[in-house]
């Protein structure tokens, strides 16, 4: 315990806040140095007591459109309300769209924030800033690059904490994974690495583990239904199929022996690199990480309960791999061939894909985490990175409109069968308890027991704080 300006204040439980931090640093307190302080203040990040073990954060890419979802208008013009109706849910407040019944039968076991909303009207912008809670400077109508100076993710700060914990490179499996391709992966050429999903300044150590499926035509049907054992594969991305773990070990092996004369002579430069290629390493070479990504060993049943699809199969791999130890799981819903949540033009036609698709994985992954005692501990988030127009334009379809969108919230500790936050008439702008990403970010933090108030060293070695600005909806939660 020490004592700032006479007031008590508690360091090694993380409580202690920016201010008080930066006085102690300023003042030289015990003869510390200010990097000593904020080195100190990373070993005590934790808050003593967490709400989750896992997050799944379900990334809907694209921006689902809040009227077709979660906050349907009956009473709105026909040109805002839609082409879908609402039905009864076990929540009262809840107006769930008729393509989300199997979500509708089971709405008691999470809450739907209606307001979420920022200014970022764009795609990539829009992405990175709702997998990190930063809003950063991705140029609208660009940003198709991750770069090395992006903010830190959710799960990349995961990754760090995890890697800094007492033998966290000794992990079999790791802290922080991305499914079923990084962001962009099957958009148009593949040319796009959208930004939001890897550690950036952070350093590249703490990207995620990343699988790939490659897009393959599936009985003409470009969309991902029916994947069967032989069509379907979850492999590590940088790992070609066919080359063996003991050939990865033996080349690994070689190329340790050539560092190592390489290290004598730099005096030891890029030892932080070889810590990252050896843990990396240790990764795709362990067989617990194999294990876990082999869904084939899941039951027929429960996989066709998911679904047969590509969001299905990787709502499934998501839990695998929860339930095996890794802490924050990240599912793209990235859609392609003309069928996304970016829906501009026969917005009809794209919900009658996208809404079921969504509809059975969700509520399965919900069904199966509580029925193996884990929902309690594993967060779920489904969100995209903003919502559609209120009016139709003229293809009956919805234009970009991140003013207003919905996120679904549910394990964790959340409070089921309840709604947050109220929209305006159409859909436009919340009318009570606007959500900001920074917000939904420091929930997500607080409820994994990570101190939201936290601060980083960023290259410079200058501390930042995790999440500049909002709260966490600690209201949500029982």
């Amino acid at each position: 315990m020490l004592t700032i300006q006479g007031q008590p204040a508690r360091v090694c439980s993380g409580a202690i806040n920016r201010r008080q931090l930066l006085q102690i640093g300023g003042a030289g307190l015990l003869g510390l140095s200010l990097p000593k302080v904020f080195a100190a203040e990373e070993s005590a990040h934790l808050l003593p007591k967490a709400r989750a073990k896992s997050v799944i954060f379900l990334f809907l890419f694209g921006g689902p459109s809040q009227l077709e979802t979660f906050d349907l208008k009956p009473e709105a013009p026909a040109e805002i309300r839609g082409p879908y109706r609402p039905i009864r849910s076990r929540t009262p407040e809840l107006r769930i769209s008729e393509m989300l019944p199997k979500l509708a039968a089971i709405s008691d076991k999470y809450s739907v924030i209606r307001t979420m909303t920022h200014t970022f009207n764009d795609h990539s912008g829009g992405g990175h800033y709702l997998q990190t809670g930063k809003r950063w400077q991705i140029p609208v109508g660009g940003g198709f690059t991750a770069t090395p100076q992006d903010w830190p993710s959710m799960g990349s700060v995961v990754e760090y904490l995890a890697q800094q914990a007492p033998g966290g490179l000794d992990r079999d499996l790791p802290a922080y994974a991305t499914l079923p391709n990084w962001l962009g992966r099957l958009q148009e050429s593949g040319q796009y690495r959208r930004p939001g999903e890897y550690a950036g300044w952070l350093g590249a150590g703490f990207n995620p583990l990343t699988t790939k499926v490659d897009k393959r035509d599936l009985n003409d049907n470009p969309y991902w239904r029916d994947c069967s054992d032989t069509e379907l594969s979850f492999q590590i991305e940088g790992l070609a199929p066919e080359v063996s773990v003991s050939t990865l070990r033996d080349r690994a092996t070689l190329r340790d022996q050539f560092e190592q004369i390489q290290r004598r002579l730099d005096h030891g430069a890029g030892s932080a690199l070889d810590r990252h290629r050896r843990r990396a390493l240790a990764l795709v070479t362990s067989d617990k990480t194999r294990a876990g990504l082999d869904i084939r060993r899941e039951p027929a049943h429960l996989r066709d309960a998911y679904g047969r699809h590509l969001f299905g199969q990787s709502c499934l791999l998501a839990r695998r791999l929860v339930e095996s130890g890794v802490r924050f799981v990240t599912v793209h819903y990235d859609c392609v061939d003309g069928y996304s949540w970016d829906s501009h033009r026969n917005n009809e036609d794209v919900q009658k894909h996208l809404l079921p698709t969504f509809d059975q994985a969700t509520a399965a992954l919900l069904a199966d985490l509580d029925s193996r005692g884990l929902l309690e501990e594993t967060l779920v988030v489904a969100v995209g990175e903003m919502g559609r127009t209120p009016k139709a334009n003229k293809g009956w379809g919805r234009d970009h409109w991140s003013t207003c969108f919905p996120c679904l919230l549910a394990g964790g500790g959340i409070r089921g069968g309840t709604v947050y936050g109220t929209s305006d008439a159409t859909a436009a702008y919340p009318k009570e308890h606007a959500v900001t990403p920074e917000d939904l970010a420091k929930t997500l933090y607080w409820a994994l027991g990570i101190n939201p108030e936290m601060l980083l060293l960023n290259r410079e070695n200058r501390p930042v704080p995790l999440v500049e600005s909002g709260s966490p909806l600690t209201r949500l939660f029982s």
